[in-house]
């Protein structure tokens, strides 16, 4: 496939890197906004830019009919919008806060985890840090935020907070920023007889680039909004 890598970051470097191994062609690697002229001849677009660019970025590739798949966090204030475009346009839209298979497998854990807790909610504080490397811009990462939503959509609590002085019904995020760390998440679920807790920890960003290649792969063919829980199958 040709495929056009928008962002070309840490994140982009290694996804043009792995994109040879699996014999792909690269149409194109901008750092900005390309312009409708870039992106001829592309298949597919994989997208990891920055919160202020990725909207105007999955806008432009729907509106050339171009499928694209997005990591960039920190924007989803206008999801929704994006949503609403692609399903108007016929277009193929696929986002994911983080494209790790193992992150995904560990969603659904997560997911199962508070839904089974739900009747002891009284009993359990709910706590997640996340520490990412000291170039992400965004805080909580956007893993951190979807992980927390998957608790509250089960009923567990009522909303997520990074502040200290929490009430029993939120969630709380810590997050630090160190040298050289692709990404950890820890939940940890405490009462005052027992704690469980669950940690997903990525050596590198392979995990990352390797599933969003993948995502594109699948979408190539396809009309509509998506998610990586669609392309496992979960």
């Amino acid at each position: 496939m040709n495929i056009a890598i928008i962002g070309y970051g840490k994140m982009g470097k290694t996804i043009e890197k792995i994109l040879k191994i699996r014999n792909h062609n690269i149409s194109l690697c901008y750092d900005e906004t390309p312009t409708s002229f870039l992106l001829k001849g592309t298949d597919v677009a994989i997208e990891f830019s920055e919160p202020y660019s990725a909207f105007n970025n999955i806008l432009l590739c729907i509106k050339n009919n171009i499928p694209i798949v997005s990591g960039t966090t920190g924007w989803l204030e206008k999801f929704e919008t994006i949503k609403k475009i692609c399903i108007e346009k016929n277009g193929s839209f696929l986002y994911s806060s983080n494209f790790s298979i193992g992150m995904n497998i560990f969603f659904e854990i997560n997911k199962k985890l508070s839904k089974l807790l739900y009747p002891y909610t009284n009993n359990f504080d709910v706590e997640i840090e996340e520490i990412h490397h000291k170039e992400k811009i965004d805080k909580p990462s956007g893993t951190a935020i979807s992980l927390a939503k998957d608790i509250i959509n089960n009923k567990m609590k009522e909303t997520w907070t990074s502040n200290e002085k929490k009430t029993k019904h939120q969630i709380l995020i810590f997050s630090k920023r160190l040298e050289n760390e692709p990404g950890t998440h820890t939940i940890l679920y405490k009462s005052k007889i027992e704690n469980i807790k669950i940690q997903h920890k990525a050596h590198n960003r392979d995990g990352f680039a390797f599933g969003a290649i993948i995502a594109a792969e699948w979408i190539k063919d396809k009309k509509g909004v998506f998610y990586m829980k669609d392309v496992l199958g979960l």
